[in-house]
């Protein structure tokens, strides 16, 4: 069933990076591993989620979930991960400077000049099933929501109150969600929601 479902980590106050991302603090000041800890210190604990993460045959993301850069592109840069990115479905990265596509292990960056509605063209017509994944960050998975196009929200909620940075929520209003379940442990709380129309 073709589906656009969006995971993202966030701390209680709603932020889901902090400012001044740079390669040395990839999610901005403050945050180290707060927003993503209970991904690597509670892997049998948040199983079902981990595996939902990875379940989508296409995935969408924003420039700086790629890259700390913002101007055109270091071709050396080949993403945070290493030569194994934690993706194997094809990915497209929305960005304003050109670069031709990236093959790594398991996976291919296509990067997206002309707009979101492009990008989720293309994952459409590479998702094998139908379910794209937003990747995130905060500005990108807003602007999906903005324009409609996502059907399921995933927030897994950190007891961090984080205090600036990108907030996921800002600029949403009128924003109408159905919840669907809650979960959670020592460490995280996972809250899912169908996007009301």
């Amino acid at each position: 069933m073709a589906e656009v479902t969006a995971d993202l980590a966030i701390s209680l106050d709603g932020f889901a990076a902090g400012p001044n991302q740079t390669l040395d603090k990839p999610m901005g000041d403050g945050v180290d591993q707060k927003l993503h800890q209970w991904m690597f210190e509670q892997p049998e604990e948040n199983a079902a989620e981990l595996a939902a993460l990875a379940s989508p045959t296409a995935f969408i993301m924003g420039r700086n979930m790629f890259s700390p850069g913002r101007g055109p592109w270091d071709l050396a840069w080949t993403g945070w991960w290493g030569p194994e990115p934690p993706y194997h479905a094809p990915v497209f990265v929305l960005t304003h400077h050109p670069r031709e596509p990236l093959q790594m292990e398991g996976t291919t960056f296509t990067f997206v000049t002309d707009g979101i509605h492009s990008a989720m063209e293309q994952a459409r017509a590479a998702a094998t099933d139908g379910h794209i994944g937003i990747a995130g960050g905060a500005s990108t998975l807003r602007q999906y929501l903005q324009a409609g196009l996502v059907d399921q929200l995933n927030l897994h909620v950190v007891g961090h109150v984080l205090g600036a940075g990108e907030r996921l929520f800002d600029g949403l209003d009128g924003l109408s969600l159905e919840p669907v379940s809650a979960t959670g442990n020592s460490l995280v709380t996972h809250l899912s929601y169908r996007v009301r129309r």
